[in-house]
């Protein structure tokens, strides 16, 4: 499974939303979203639609219009948003649960392959599914407190971080790609591994 572009930016626009509703900001443009995250915004509104039409955002239109989280963060998992956005989490059709294909292995049921691909779907599924907006959100938060960066969309002295990251579209240094920087050791610390 390799999430797409598109389902990289429903999840990065997600997560923007549940922290402008934690900071108790009530809607956020489109031009912010894109701006926030240097997205392209044509792709995005296109992205956007796509979650309003399933429920997980609201627009409201007009002047001091934008999006809002339709439902609480808690109660959106991300393997739903995957789901929506890229479709099935299987590697292959002949493991899928909600898309199956029969492949072309002479004897399913006990296919090698098979069963290394049911095992790698199951975990991607395990952990998509186990955790919510709100996780990722909290992780999110608590990362940036801790490193003294400002919560987007908290007070109007966050714009001008936005504004420096989003110049210029040149290579960003690369993230810590550590074991500890997940979700789940942030969540559970010490105890995750």
């Amino acid at each position: 499974m390799k999430l797409s572009k598109r389902g990289e930016y429903a999840l990065r626009s997600l997560i923007n939303l549940g922290i402008a509703a934690k900071v108790g900001r009530s809607l956020v443009r489109v031009t912010e979203l894109a701006k926030a995250e240097d997205l392209p915004i044509k792709f995005l509104e296109q992205v956007m639609q796509q979650l309003r039409e399933a429920g997980f955002v609201e627009s409201v239109r007009g002047k001091h219009g934008g999006y809002r989280l339709a439902k609480a963060s808690s109660q959106i998992h991300i393997g739903q948003i995957v789901r929506l956005i890229d479709g099935p989490l299987a590697p292959i059709g002949c493991v899928s649960q909600t898309a199956y294909a029969p492949c072309n292995c002479p004897d399913e049921a006990h296919c090698g392959l098979r069963m290394l691909m049911l095992d790698v779907r199951n975990a991607i599924a395990a952990i998509l599914d186990r955790y919510t907006l709100a996780d990722v959100v909290e992780v999110t938060t608590r990362k940036m407190v801790t490193s003294g960066r400002p919560l987007p969309y908290s007070t109007p002295a966050a714009a001008p971080a936005a504004r420096l990251r989003s110049k210029g579209r040149g290579r960003r240094p690369r993230a810590n790609t550590s074991p500890t920087e997940g979700v789940i050791h942030q969540l559970l610390g010490d105890y995750a591994i």
